[in-house]
């Protein structure tokens, strides 16, 4: 374990601020700090995470960045794994009701978690929580006690469900519950941080009413934007198919960095890395190498960046062709169409969309592009690049 860095009062609150959208409140948390600098007592910082989905992508990383900066300023996070709330189905900015996950899924997703987590956080200033372990207990009478400490009226009070209630679509009881049990994992934890994205605001200060109301100072909550997907347009998501996953390979992670529209990019710089916006007012080429850049090195290493880097520049900017590339080993008689190939290898979802992408020149072997959309191939033993990113050498079995 690193030692914690040693900064004053001003510094770490600069680097705890640095992108958060809102915080309840700034003084308090300034309080807790300079208690931490004076005491040396740890603040307990706490972020959940739904297992809904067994990867996680940069979008998290916003989040889990962030509690790395309180992990190296001397503070302990408490990860959780929300295995009995993700049995409801968060209902923030949901139209309709989220489906709920069967046990057995949740507990596979989970399984993954925590490898993910562990390439950015400090396992040794780490706690991972369960909150099946106290909601499972605190049993129908204690779930009632805790239903009381909330209002009706004011859980309607979000966007999602109003928004609901106007179109006239259910809301079922269980998703009230959602926000209170989010909350009561506040006070069961004792927390003094919580972060969460901004959509997450409402169950947040559901955590510190509850912990008012349990005789517990309030945490502090601290909300960060929701990161726009490579899509220039939504939240990053892997149903959206706009993600780029924590566990993708270096080079399929620089080339999505450098896809992204340049309207991006100041929040990425500031959500993703410690890099300066002042890269923004030289040619945007170069700030987005350097975006990408450490987005790949924070992953895997600087040295694998690097060689990203290199590949990126010779493939697209020079247009040569990756120092590593996939090899395919196909079992099937050549002579063989180009179209059926592309198929094979996973270049093309059909024979039709291939042969639309050898029209558009999109396609091309050994360097040369390839026009017909019926080209044979007489052997194998070639290089094929269709598109910016697809690049494979095709070989017989």
């Amino acid at each position: 374990m690193t030692a914690p860095e040693r900064v004053s009062q001003s510094e770490a609150m600069e680097i705890l601020l640095r992108g958060v959208s809102n915080i309840h409140h700034a003084e308090d948390l300034a309080t807790k700090q300079a208690h931490f600098l004076k005491t040396g007592t740890p603040l307990r910082i706490k972020a959940g995470f739904d297992p809904t989905a067994p990867d996680l992508h940069l979008g998290h990383f916003v989040l889990l960045k962030k509690l790395r900066e309180f992990q190296d300023l001397g503070h302990q996070v408490l990860f959780l794994i929300g295995d009995f709330t993700a049995m409801i189905g968060d209902p923030t900015g949901r139209s309709e009701l989220r489906k709920p996950l069967t046990r057995e899924q949740i507990l596979e997703n989970s399984k993954t978690y925590t490898n993910q987590v562990f390439r950015v956080l400090d396992p040794a200033r780490t706690e991972v929580l369960y909150n099946s372990s106290w909601m499972s207990e605190i049993g129908v009478e204690g779930m009632i006690r805790l239903a009381a400490k909330e209002t009706v009226a004011r859980f309607l009070e979000r966007d999602d469900f109003s928004q609901r209630m106007t179109k006239g679509l259910p809301i079922f009881l269980h998703e009230l519950l959602y926000p209170l049990i989010q909350g009561y994992d506040s006070v069961a934890m004792r927390a003094d941080v919580e972060l969460g994205g901004t959509d997450q605001l409402f169950n947040l200060l559901v955590g510190r009413d509850l912990m008012r109301n349990h005789e517990m100072s309030p945490q502090v909550v601290m909300t960060m934007p929701l990161l726009v997907g490579l899509d220039g347009e939504r939240k990053m998501s892997k149903s959206l198919k706009n993600a780029i996953g924590l566990l993708d390979g270096p080079d399929e992670m620089f080339g999505k960095v450098m896809s992204i529209p340049d309207a991006l990019m100041a929040d990425w710089l500031t959500l993703l890395t410690d890099l300066p916006l002042s890269l923004l007012s030289g040619h945007p080429r170069d700030a987005k190498m350097a975006l990408a850049s450490a987005i790949v090195g924070r992953f895997h290493g600087r040295e694998t960046a690097d060689l990203s880097r290199e590949n990126f520049i010779r493939t697209f900017s020079r247009r040569e062709t990756p120092l590593e590339m996939p090899e395919f080993f196909l079992e099937e008689p050549f002579p063989l169409k180009l179209s059926t190939i592309m198929v094979k290898v996973g270049a093309a979802p059909s024979e039709s969309k291939a042969k639309q992408l050898i029209q558009q020149k999109s396609v091309d072997i050994d360097g040369t592009t390839v026009v017909d959309p019926f080209h044979v191939m007489q052997s194998a033993g070639f290089q094929m690049r269709v598109g910016k990113r697809f690049h494979c050498r095709v070989l017989k079995s």
